[in-house]
């Protein structure tokens, strides 16, 4: 007798603009799955152009959660997240479904693949602020200081990790590096990774959809609504339409800066990646939709799903 894979998680990671919620989308059509969000910014309502959200007739076609948690405002923290994303995944286990993972958050998806443990600290604008204006050089040497594991661990040009940790040494008065515990999850997680070739020329037409898509508009319904300090608004992408909204840049500086940033983001995400994963990485060929992929792959996934591979796809 063969004992049936348990419910697991399929996770789809990679840098941004690589694909993955096309790929995403074939995948749960194939084989009905709902999808589940990994990126810290589509968890915020009204972010919907500038993060690349799902429109609502991909949510018609395909299940979408963990989408549109918060209002701007209101951040959420990384252990937030992953109690949401735990009880979401304990769900669809409890009815033996196998849900896919979709996202480029490096620490949203550590959290849940790799059972990360991040510390209870809110997160401190008033502190953000004052880290940010001494500059991501000082608060790197602040860390080695402070933390010198830390330091070690997190690059001295990742202005994000560095300001959360001393975050978390300013509002616990321990070091960072000794509060970052993991708890592997039991069930079965298998890792697709996308890196296409011409990354570049895909960010950039990622940029240019997103001002045609209403990028300006969003921005400028979000200052209205919450005020030009909303931090939210220095996502990247948000940041350059305010800045062109309040008349400091044009748009073709605005479109330039967007598409530097997203390069410089897309670098290190792909570093986190390579470092703190070891996905089935597909080429740009591989991850064109499910027949696409390797066949050794479609099979791992189904065996993990307990679907037969002869599904017809969605259409809508």
């Amino acid at each position: 007798m063969v004992l049936k894979e348990p419910p697991g998680l399929i996770v789809i990671l990679g840098p941004t603009a690589s694909g993955k919620s096309a790929m995403a989308m074939a995948m749960a059509c194939h084989l009905k799955l709902p999808i589940l969000n990994g990126d810290s910014r589509q968890v915020y309502r009204g972010m919907d152009v500038g993060t690349a959200k799902a429109t609502p007739a991909q949510r018609r076609l395909v299940p979408h959660q963990l989408l549109d948690l918060r209002e701007p405002d209101q951040p959420m923290t990384v252990q937030e997240f992953q109690v949401l994303a735990q009880e979401c995944i304990l769900d669809h286990h409890k009815r033996g479904i196998t849900p896919l993972l979709v996202g480029g958050s490096g620490l949203y998806l550590a959290a849940i693949i790799q059972g990360l443990r991040p510390p209870p600290v809110p997160p401190q604008p008033a502190l953000r602020c004052q880290l940010t204006a001494l500059g991501q050089a000082h608060c790197h040497s602040i860390l080695g200081c402070a933390d010198p594991a830390a330091a070690r661990r997190i690059h001295p040009n990742d202005k994000v990790r560095t300001q959360r940790a001393l975050e978390v040494i300013y509002g616990t008065g321990c070091a960072y590096s000794l509060q970052q515990g993991r708890q592997p999850p039991t069930y079965p997680i298998l890792e697709i990774g996308l890196a296409p070739e011409g990354l570049h020329q895909r960010i950039g037409q990622r940029t240019m959809a997103m001002v045609s898509g209403g990028l300006l508009e969003e921005a400028g319904q979000l200052m209205k609504r919450f005020g030009p300090e909303l931090p939210m608004l220095g996502t990247m992408g948000y940041e350059e339409a305010c800045q062109l909204l309040l008349g400091k840049i044009d748009h073709q500086q605005m479109v330039a800066a967007i598409n530097r940033r997203t390069v410089q983001y897309a670098k290190q995400q792909l570093t986190w990646f390579r470092n703190q994963h070891q996905p089935h990485w597909l080429t740009s060929h591989q991850a064109q939709g499910w027949q696409t992929l390797p066949q050794d792959l479609r099979k791992n996934i189904t065996e993990l799903v307990g679907q037969p591979t002869d599904r017809e796809p969605c259409s809508g």
